[in-house]
């Protein structure tokens, strides 16, 4: 497969009460991101388990970004005061595992935020395809 077919399956856990909506903006005002974004809407970011994640990268996915309200916001209070500690865990667990830091990332983003909703994923997708395929963690029993 040439660089100019690949494109990055990229799978991101949006809260529902802002980030959700921020995509949803980002679709109202047809804003384009890259339809290899795969979004699991969850509760609160701080739902995702740090096994949802390295499961994910198993699966298939070359990259992992959890969206959440912006810290002070959370609807559940401190939801995402959670997030933030433990994905910070996570990241220095996934270093020792070889796992690239650009291929997972935590945003803040509102449900007022489509436009910075967009252009995060265009980012983040970006970065990752210049990482190329994820290949540390895969299951090839995964693969089709």
């Amino acid at each position: 497969m040439s660089m100019s077919e690949y494109k990055p399956l990229i799978v991101a856990f949006c809260c529902n009460w802002c980030s959700y909506a921020g995509a949803d903006l980002a679709g109202n005002n047809r804003l384009c991101y890259p339809a290899d974004v795969k979004i699991i809407r969850v509760p609160c970011s701080c739902r995702v388990n740090p096994m949802f994640i390295l499961r994910a990268f198993q699966r298939g996915a070359d990259g992992v970004i959890i969206c959440g309200c912006h810290p002070g916001d959370c609807h559940y209070t401190s939801g995402n005061y959670y997030t933030r500690r433990r994905m910070a865990t996570l990241f220095s667990m996934l270093d020792y595992l070889g796992i690239e830091k650009e291929r997972t990332r935590v945003e803040w983003v509102s449900a007022a935020e489509g436009a910075k909703f967009a252009a995060t994923m265009n980012d983040f997708v970006e970065t990752v395809a210049a990482l190329g395929e994820n290949k540390r963690l895969e299951d090839l029993r995964c693969k089709k």
